[in-house]
């Protein structure tokens, strides 16, 4: 039996080809397209994408998705939970049922304002945030019953997005994190140092490689996000400002066993085809592959 290269699981995200929940992002490639963009890349694990993106009905799922040999981990739910707690939990439970029928073991929660896209956000009063608080550890409890983990992804634009609010998230609630190195940078936190203060609540990694100078403008309010992404915030891993390779060894070292889901998000103009985002994508996977043979040949 062949020895593995590296023991890293990895997945992927149609984000990456530009297939994103805010609408007029940017051009949607089809689904058939994606996954074989995927699949030609070698990846077998992929997140759903946006609600809606893949089917809705378990069994045409598992017919879009296996010949492509690609399972579905998971996915990304952006949800309103400051405000109208039942409206979110009723939303979090329909998703969890198809990702539950389809075979998935993580939801990935993120606090989202309630306004289209992640340009600007309000400010809580403390009661909001409570409601927050609750409503998703409700969530993460209807999830549960449905055989799935729960993790809370801060994301720029949403209600968790600085260093101050993770670590409010944290302090105050028992949930686990969706460690998003990109988001994380961009909100004001190193990833790295989190993952050594917290590593026994980290969940779930969504890998991302940011530059900084450009993480430093949207912070202080010179760019919008949307246009950040556009102007290429987000590089492959390796080529911008997070220090991916000490961040997989932090995190394995400390135990983490989950999934290394590989996210580039791009916006796509209408004549755009998947060429750029698979190369960008294949140079992430050779990336974090790399880093994972060497873990191996370090005995790790």
């Amino acid at each position: 039996m062949t020895e593995p290269t590296h023991p890293l699981r990895i997945a992927a995200a149609p984000i990456s080809w530009g297939v994103c929940e805010v609408p007029g992002w940017g051009h949607v490639l089809d689904a058939a397209t994606v996954l074989t963009e995927m699949a030609a890349l070698g990846l077998s694990a992929t997140e759903f994408g946006p609600p809606g993106y893949l089917p809705s009905e378990p069994n045409e799922l598992r017919e879009l998705l296996a010949p492509y040999g690609i399972a579905a981990i998971g996915g990304f739910v952006a949800l309103p939970l400051h405000v109208e707690p039942e409206a979110a939990l009723a939303a979090a439970r329909a998703n969890a049922k198809l990702f539950a029928a389809a075979g998935a073991e993580v939801l990935v929660l993120a606090a989202a304002t309630g306004v289209d896209g992640y340009d600007s956000r309000p400010q809580l009063d403390r009661e909001q945030w409570r409601t927050l608080l609750d409503t998703a550890a409700g969530i993460r409890d209807l999830a549960a019953e449905y055989g799935l983990r729960t993790v809370l992804h801060p994301h720029v634009g949403t209600l968790v997005e600085t260093e101050a609010e993770v670590e409010r998230l944290l302090a105050d609630s028992d949930l686990d994190l969706c460690l998003d190195t990109g988001h994380l940078l961009i909100g004001g936190t190193d990833p790295v140092a989190l993952a050594r203060r917290h590593a026994d609540r980290i969940g779930h990694i969504h890998l991302k490689d940011v530059r900084a100078d450009m993480a430093d403008r949207i912070r202080s309010g010179a760019m919008e996000y949307s246009a950040a992404v556009r102007n290429g915030l987000y590089v492959p891993l390796g080529e911008g400002d997070v220090d991916v390779d000490s961040l997989v060894r932090c995190v394995y070292e400390s135990g983490y066993r989950g999934w290394y889901v590989l996210e580039q998000d791009t916006a796509l103009a209408p004549t755009d085809t998947a060429a750029g985002p698979s190369r960008d994508t294949q140079r992430s996977l050779r990336r974090l592959e790399g880093i994972g043979a060497a873990m191996v040949s370090a005995g790790m």
